[in-house]
């Protein structure tokens, strides 16, 4: 009898959490919170890159993913677009994936990203590249259409963003070619997620939290028919209005992220 009940209320979390009625507490397994986000043809999962935990969990989504055959691709915006594991078997080596995404390990710290993208391989699942691809990047910083392709508001939003990323030490010049760098990464991206949807499947996205917001980044690109569930994985404290979720993590050490790039600009030439 007391397995009975216990079977029944496990059986009704999984029901509530299927139907989206169980809201995604810092507590819950990741399987759970993930459920309460489904169905969704797409669900953009935003990081700190740094953050250990954040890694984890990545990970953790795709296990849950694929073990309910949901997943119908990992894509990353740790590789290049055109970049793909499709050909290589559930059994190929580290090196062969690492290889196959033009994998760069002084950019993507592969101990951090690889248990996440050989998760996907093992489980037959392909791991895309999609960011935009290094060599596009020039011509991206002179595609004058890249600044119609967010609302005025959004627009300015993202410049901001792309100050304070740069530790507000970039010249006032730069700000316009960087932000349509930055929008074209967020196109490439959304046309990676298009291209590899499947009816009654999910595509995962792994990127940066700008990148997942809902007001600036890839969702902005995407097709309205395209559903699309957003995710912010966020470390401490912090805001989580243009996302559909905040996933909190225990807060990392204090840390000046900027101050290695103001001791270059400051290091005297020669």
């Amino acid at each position: 009898m007391q397995f009975r009940r216990l079977y029944a209320s496990a059986l009704s979390l999984l029901l509530l959490a299927g139907c989206g009625l169980l809201p995604p507490g810092a507590d819950a397994p990741v399987a759970r919170r993930v459920a309460a986000l489904l169905p969704a043809d797409a669900l953009l999962l935003g990081e700190q890159h740094d953050a250990p935990d954040h890694h984890r969990i990545e990970r953790e989504t795709v296990e849950a993913l694929a073990a309910e055959g949901r997943l119908a691709a990992l894509a990353i915006e740790m590789a290049e677009a055109g970049r793909s594991t499709e050909r290589l078997p559930a059994g190929a080596s580290e090196a062969q994936v690492q290889a196959a995404l033009a994998w760069s390990d002084k950019a993507w710290p592969w101990a951090a990203y690889g248990p996440t993208v050989m998760a996907a391989v093992r489980a037959g699942v392909p791991v895309l590249g999609a960011n935009l691809p290094r060599a596009r990047m020039k011509n991206a910083m002179e595609d004058v259409s890249l600044d119609a392709q967010l609302s005025d508001g959004a627009r300015q939003a993202q410049r901001q963003a792309v100050r304070e990323g740069h530790c507000n030490l970039l010249p006032e010049s730069q700000i316009v070619p960087m932000t349509r760098i930055q929008v074209a990464r967020d196109r490439a991206m959304a046309q990676t997620l298009v291209k590899a949807a499947q009816p009654g499947r999910t595509v995962l996205l792994v990127s940066g939290s700008g990148h997942a917001n809902r007001a600036l980044g890839v969702p902005q690109h995407l097709p309205i028919e395209l559903k699309a569930k957003s995710v912010r994985l966020l470390a401490g404290d912090g805001p989580g209005a243009d996302f559909d979720a905040v996933w909190r993590t225990p807060a990392l050490p204090a840390k000046d992220y900027c101050a290695s790039l103001r001791e270059r600009r400051e290091k005297p030439a020669g």
